[in-house]
């Protein structure tokens, strides 16, 4: 029987998915996306997000519990640095699932896990950028 166990099996051994799993969110913290199937996508989002939220808390022993699921120092290092300051006031919901398609051998339906970006800052980026650009070309204009 399957109770009191959370999350799919995958197909694959306990040992094996945890495995999978580690490597996963190793990447998806380095590249800060990853292109996979649906349901890894789901099963991995757990993670990434526990991660995240350990990075907030910022503390040795989130460090130490980061460390043992993910087992890169430089890959910590991004977490706890990077990710939890672009994150801060950030409640929760860190990733976002992308459904892409198909994959071509399988045809299992493929979805990109990433990071979410502030989109509120790159619309103001581009406003300003806009604005800069008007500005230059009104005083080119006047000359």
């Amino acid at each position: 029987m399957h109770h009191g166990k959370a999350g799919s099996k995958l197909g694959r051994t306990s040992s094996h998915k945890e495995a999978m799993l580690r490597n996963m969110v190793t990447s998806v913290i380095k590249h800060e996306r990853i292109k996979t199937t649906d349901t890894k996508a789901k099963e991995l989002r757990k993670l990434a997000e526990k991660m995240v939220t350990l990075g907030k808390k910022g503390s040795l022993h989130a460090r130490r519990q980061a460390l043992a699921v993910v087992r890169d120092k430089d890959t910590v290092g991004k977490l706890f640095g990077e990710l939890t300051e672009r994150y801060r006031n950030r409640a929760g919901g860190y990733t976002r699932i992308v459904k892409v398609g198909y994959r071509y051998g399988d045809n299992a339906p493929v979805s990109i896990l990433e990071f979410i970006t502030d989109e509120k800052k790159k619309e103001k980026a581009k406003t300003k950028a806009k604005g800069t650009t008007k500005a230059k070309a009104k005083t080119k204009e006047k000359e």
